[in-house]
């Protein structure tokens, strides 16, 4: 079955886009966030739009060894 253009329009025009950036701004800021308050720089929370970048990220949080406790 084929796709009427109309479809192909509702997927990707601007109600798809708006979706995308809600979603995309519910998953970063948070971890932004998150990123600073462990003294490391917030752009790593973008990893969290990229697909098993973001699931690395994590363990790396989780693992590495944070600069904001470095003096406790």
């Amino acid at each position: 079955m084929d796709q009427t253009v109309a479809e192909a329009e509702g997927y990707f025009g601007a109600g798809g886009i708006l979706f995308f950036l809600v979603i995309a701004a519910l998953l970063v800021i948070p971890y932004w966030k998150l990123w600073q308050r462990t003294g490391h720089s917030g752009w790593w929370a973008l990893l969290m739009l990229v697909p098993l970048a973001n699931l690395i990220s994590l363990w790396v949080l989780a693992f590495k060894e944070w600069p904001a406790l470095r003096g406790r």
